[in-house]
Parts: structure tokens; sequence; C-alpha cells
């Protein structure tokens, strides 16, 4: 099977990663803690941000493509809403997967607790708004 996937929603979806990212890493919300815990110190170079910012669109499109897929696949399998099924996948995808590699490799990086509860917080919001947005704009 292959699952029916709306790509303006999937488009939409990348954009809000965005979205979500710069408002999170913004130095007046979490930026100047993530920048410590981090170790990062800005160039003060815009290019420098140029090959990050790349990979981060190219990441989330396919982040919201493979959500889009999947929560197509649990509703064609469960039924019911495709709104619940989207959040529901996504919010399950995440704890399976993106909260405990980040989890695990941060254990073994020895990073600050707060770094990583930080970043999997950040890819929480993340899904779950990339899930909303699929949610509510199913495919045909």
């Amino acid at each position: 099977m292959v699952p029916d996937i709306n790509y303006w929603a999937v488009l939409l979806a990348t954009l809000s990663s965005m979205v979500v990212g710069s408002i999170w890493y913004t130095p007046k919300v979490f930026g100047n803690y993530w920048m410590k815990a981090a170790d990062v110190t800005p160039s003060g170079n815009s290019r420098d941000a140029i090959r990050p910012i790349i990979l981060t669109v190219i990441v989330s499109f396919v982040t919201a493509w493979v959500l889009a897929g999947a929560s197509f696949i649990a509703w064609d399998f469960y039924g019911g809403s495709f709104f619940v099924n989207a959040l529901l996948t996504g919010i399950i995808l995440w704890a399976g997967f993106t909260a405990a590699r980040f989890i695990t490799h941060d254990a073994f990086d020895r990073r600050p607790t707060g770094l990583t509860v930080l970043n999997v917080a950040h890819e929480f919001v993340t899904i779950v708004i990339m899930a909303i947005i699929i949610g509510v704009w199913p495919p045909a």
C-alpha cells in the first residue's frame, strides 16, 4: 500500500518546523541557554547559518513526509478520526524514535540534562504542530 499524502500539508508542516525552531532558539526564549549548554559561540557571520538551515529544511520535509505517510497508514488501519490518528502517530513516533534516541545519545555524550530536555521538548512541540497541520488537512 502506498499512503495518500497531502503534499501541501507536508510543505506547511515543514515551514512550521522552521517557525518553531526560530522562536524556540531565539536568545529571548531558549537560545542563550542553548548556546551556553551546548557550548556554541556564534561566529557573527550569517553565512555560517546557511548550511544548517538548508539541512534543517530537508530534514523537516522528510520528517513531515514520514509523519503524513505513517498517519495515513494508522488511519487506514485503525479508522476513526484522521486528526486523532495523526496526533497519536506523531506523539508515538516522537517518543519511540526522537526522544529515546536523543536521551541515549546525550547520555553517552555526557550532555547536560537540561540541554537534553530542551531539545527533546523542542522536537515534541515541532512534531505535535506538524501532526496538527497534517491532521486537519488530510489527503483528498
